[in-house]
């Protein structure tokens, strides 16, 4: 089975939770609500990767953001591809009142309290994800 290494983070701002819409440029999940999520190319290390995708995804710089917990990583079939699975590596992140600053992979952000996740169409697992860090 082929697989791909991927990170995924949130952001959360006091009680709130930070969630991505998918643009229409992107090649995979259009349109689909996600964390920050990017891949991880070669050897490199995944707390570097998602600081990077946050950096740019949303304009949040590394002082500005806090870990707050990372989990194991967790293997999710793809649904879109045959003989394919995710490894993702999940971050949970603290900000102040940050300013969001959207590149071209998301089309528009909400801030979101945990429960109310279930309500948006969502990546695969993306759930799953966010449980494995609460």
């Amino acid at each position: 089975m082929r697989s791909t290494k991927i990170v995924t983070s949130f952001i959360k701002d006091n009680e709130k939770l930070l969630i991505l819409k998918r643009s229409d440029k992107v090649k995979s999940m259009k349109g689909l609500w996600a964390g920050i999520s990017g891949i991880i190319e070669k050897n490199e290390v995944p707390l570097k990767r998602a600081k990077i995708e946050i950096l740019e995804e949303v304009g949040i710089t590394e002082e500005r953001i806090t870990l707050i917990r990372s989990a194991d990583e967790l293997r999710i079939n793809s649904p879109q591809y045959d003989n394919h699975e995710w490894e993702i590596f999940p971050f949970l992140f603290e900000a102040k009142n940050p300013t969001i600053n959207l590149n071209w992979e998301n089309s528009e952000f909400k801030w979101i309290n945990v429960e109310e996740l279930e309500k948006y169409e969502t990546v695969p697992s993306l759930q799953k994800v966010l449980f494995s860090l609460l």
